[in-house]
Order: structure tokens, then C-alpha cells, then sequence
């Protein structure tokens, strides 16, 4: 296993166990410039991002995220709540997509369902997840 996904793996792990995002943000920061092209990270780091409350921030990972790997879903709900938090339009494409996977991967839906509980309970009263959840449920 090369250096950059051990970190990933044991940054990923932190969350899982509990660790606050502003713990975390630096490890992610690393990752993203140390593999750049590495969509996951990216990804991570906005969800971090948006925790912390850093729209702006997360816009630009989310949309990095969403470049470089336009089918994953859980960037694409990144993305929406950037854009929902900083205004930006273009967040109905998004989520329509993200609904389409939803119903072709029960697995993914329910590993998606998690995320956004995991960011409400992180977050409480988070209006742009609470909005998302909303349309995504129904």
C-alpha cells in the first residue's frame, strides 16, 4: 500500500471512529495536494469542508471531486450543498442524478442515506443536508 492511501485509509478511519472534521481538515488537505488526481480525497475534503461550515471552500473541492469522477454520487451531493449554501445554481442536475443512482443501487442508497444522517448529527440543524435529504427521500 503506497504512503497516500495508508493516510487516506487512516483519515477515513478517524472519521468512522469519531474524530471532529477540524482534526481531520489538515490530513485532507495533504492528501489532496499529494494526489491531486485522486477524486476520493477531494470529495472527502469538501464534506469536511462543509461541516466546518466553508462553502466556498468545499465548492471548489466539490467541483474538483465532480471533474474527476462525474458518476460518484456522494460528490454530487457535495457539490449541491455548496452550491445550495453559497447560492450557486445548477443543483437540480445534481441531485436528479444522484436520485437515478439511488433507485439503480439500493447499496449505494443506503451507504448515501448514512452520509447525510452522519452530516445531520455532525451538523445539527444543517438546512442545505436537510433540504437534500428532503428531495432525496422523495
Amino acid at each position: 500500500m503506497d504512503q497516500d492511501s495508508s493516510l487516506f485509509d487512516q483519515a477515513i478511519a478517524r472519521y468512522q471512529a469519531g474524530a471532529a472534521p477540524e482534526d481531520l481538515i489538515d490530513d485532507f488537505l495533504t492528501i489532496t495536494a499529494q494526489s491531486p488526481r485522486q477524486s476520493a480525497g477531494w470529495t472527502c475534503l469538501a464534506w469536511l469542508q462543509l461541516l466546518l461550515d466553508q462553502p466556498r471552500l468545499a465548492l471548489q473541492s466539490a467541483r474538483t471531486a465532480v471533474r474527476l469522477n462525474p458518476q460518484d454520487p456522494q460528490a454530487r451531493i457535495n457539490l449541491s450543498l455548496a452550491l445550495l449554501e453559497t447560492g450557486g445554481k445548477g443543483v437540480r442536475e445534481h441531485v436528479e442524478l444522484v436520485q437515478k443512482v439511488m433507485v439503480m443501487a439500493p447499496d449505494l442508497a443506503e451507504e448515501l442515506r448514512g452520509s447525510m444522517a452522519d452530516g445531520l448529527q455532525r451538523r445539527p440543524g444543517w438546512g442545505a443536508l436537510q433540504k437534500l435529504h428532503g428531495w432525496l427521500q422523495g
